[in-house]
């Protein structure tokens, strides 16, 4: 006889073992499906040992090129990349162990193996069927191939990669070409041009990070440039060819105009992802799917079948970020368990890159409030003018908020510099709160902190800006 639970996850993920875990908390019998290592991509190959590296190369460069600001002087300085590499698996391996022990400490059972519908009430894992009351879909995405932006050439692992074999090789390329200007094109970018890679980034829209704000990527844009890493922005990839030890890019004016022919050592697709939704008996059950492949879902993660729920990347949130999932995960577990849950504002989740200088948002883009025709007034803080930053020898960026022109309601933050990935969460608890500009202001910031910054583009909102 099929075990029997009240919720199954499909997917161990930072939105899959999320929801099981609360699901346990609230009585639930619950059991996660995850064949790989607990955590998903975020924890295993993206946001934490990205973050590990990204570390190591920050200190790096600063070394590098700061070295005489700070009095440092160093006869034969040498930076072993393979070193970072397993810094960060010796992070990712605790932390998967963490969730393990969660999972121990909640109850909640893991069933190893990939998972398959076989009705809108059973799972079958490795030849074993599970029944469920429910069951949450939560298996993410993977990586767009090259195909995808009309390209030719397959990812080898060695010299054409994608993230997931970037961020466990062991050595960095004497040059690299990373299609993609995303997040993970970015953050690769400055960890390959810390350890001295000659760098260049083709991306096809017009600027980095293409879904900020405009001014936002502009700075990123000219701090790239100072650091010696290549745009090649409104570009298009036409081919990819690996030549022995070298691969060959060729590429065009996205607008159209001659070819010509880049060559590296290594190419990075960063090309953004697609769901992870072939092949689990969602067909079979009738989920309802957008034409590109994600489950369709409301507010409550609810898919148009009684009993199955979706969160994370495989639905069509729009966000493909971890602690959306995580959020989502949480929502699901909750209808599931009969409590109530307000409906996640996706407009306004915080999204962070963790490139540097860091970028930060929420909320609409100054472009979105013009297109829409919103009343809004700007509120800008420049970190040159910011103590803290100046300390930090990282006196480069700014804050710039974003707010109705007569109701005050924070409309959007953009922030560009040190830590603005910590700070961004102030804007996320002031929107909760329904907080305008002045009274961020009129809550104290201590002195001297970058987040002092945020209070003074505050004030600048209606024109009072006291230190610049």
């Amino acid at each position: 006889m099929a075990e029997e639970f009240d919720v199954i996850v499909l997917g161990g993920g930072p939105g899959g073992y999320v929801a099981a875990i609360r699901a346990a908390q609230l009585g639930l019998k619950s059991a996660c499906v995850e064949a790989e290592n607990l955590g998903g991509v975020c924890l295993n190959w993206g946001c934490i040992p990205s973050k590990a590296l990204l570390a190591n190369a920050q200190l790096v460069f600063n070394i590098r090129n700061h070295a005489r600001d700070f009095g440092l002087k160093f006869e034969k300085f040498e930076a072993d990349y393979a070193v970072a590499v397993k810094r960060s698996r010796t992070i990712v391996r605790r932390l998967v162990g963490g969730v393990g022990g969660l999972f121990k400490k909640y109850g909640v059972t893991h069933i190893k193996g990939y998972g398959t519908l076989t009705s809108a009430t059973t799972v079958e894992v490795e030849g074993m069927t599970y029944q469920a009351k429910n069951i949450i879909i939560a298996t993410g995405a993977t990586w767009n191939r090259l195909q995808d932006v009309r390209a030719e050439g397959e990812l080898d692992g060695e010299r054409i990669v994608s993230y997931r074999d970037g961020i466990v090789q062991e050595d960095t390329p004497g040059t690299v070409i990373v299609i993609g200007g995303g997040a993970i094109g970015v953050e690769f970018s400055y960890i390959y041009n810390s350890y001295g890679a000659d760098v260049t980034i083709v991306e096809y829209l017009p600027t980095l990070l293409p879904l900020e704000d405009a001014e936002v990527s502009a700075e990123l844009a000219k701090q790239y440039k100072r650091q010696g890493i290549n745009l090649r922005t409104g570009t298009a990839v036409k081919k990819v060819e690996r030549r022995g030890d070298k691969v060959h890019v060729v590429v065009a004016p996205a607008q159209g105009g001659e070819s010509e022919t880049l060559e590296a050592d290594r190419v990075l697709v960063a090309i953004g992802f697609r769901p992870n939704s072939g092949n689990i008996g969602l067909d079979k059950v009738g989920v309802q799917m957008t034409p590109r492949g994600h489950i369709m879902i409301n507010d409550q993660m609810r898919t148009n079948v009684p009993g199955i729920y979706a969160i994370g990347d495989v639905s069509n949130n729009g966000l493909a970020l971890a602690h959306v999932a995580s959020h989502q995960g949480v929502a699901a577990a909750e209808a599931i368990a009969g409590h109530e849950h307000a409906p996640l504002d996706y407009k306004m989740m915080p999204r962070a890159t963790y490139c540097n200088p860091q970028v930060a948002s929420m909320g609409y883009t100054e472009e979105e409030l013009k297109a829409q025709g919103v009343p809004y007034n700007v509120g800008r803080f420049p970190l040159s003018a910011n103590g803290k930053a100046m300390g930090l020898n990282e006196a480069v960026g700014f804050v710039k908020i974003l707010a109705h022109a007569k109701y005050g309601e924070i409309l959007g933050a953009h922030l560009i510099g040190p830590e603005v990935t910590e700070m961004i969460s102030e804007f996320t608890v002031a929107r909760e709160l329904e907080s305008t500009p002045t009274e961020m202001f009129r809550a104290v910031h201590p002195h001297p902190t970058i987040s002092e910054a945020i209070a003074e583009a505050a004030m600048d909102v209606e024109g009072q800006t006291i230190n610049f």
